[in-house]
């Protein structure tokens, strides 16, 4: 990983995973009507706060709210950083 950035206390960094371009049936999305993901793959991980440790790790891939997390860009790539208690699952 060849980020420079360390997320504080309970934040994650996470790289959204590429909404879907097309149906089930087949039709193709266009840009304008796709859903915004909601998966993604933690990047980075914060060291915790003493009363909440953290139980994701880098690598690990999360669901999380439709409306979580504030966007950012690094290096052309888009991430979102948001705080562990944003995350729904690991899945």
């Amino acid at each position: 990983m060849g980020l420079n950035i360390k997320p504080l206390a309970d934040r994650v960094l996470i790289e959204p995973l590429e909404a879907e371009t097309k149906t089930a049936s087949g039709l193709i999305i266009p840009d304008t009507a796709k859903e915004k993901p909601q998966k993604g793959v933690i990047q980075a991980v914060g060291n915790g706060t003493k009363d909440n440790k953290m139980t994701v790790k880098v690598g690990d891939t999360v669901l999380y709210g439709k409306y979580a997390g504030t966007e950012l860009k690094l290096d052309g790539k888009d991430y979102l950083i948001m705080s562990e208690t944003d995350i729904l699952a690991i899945v």
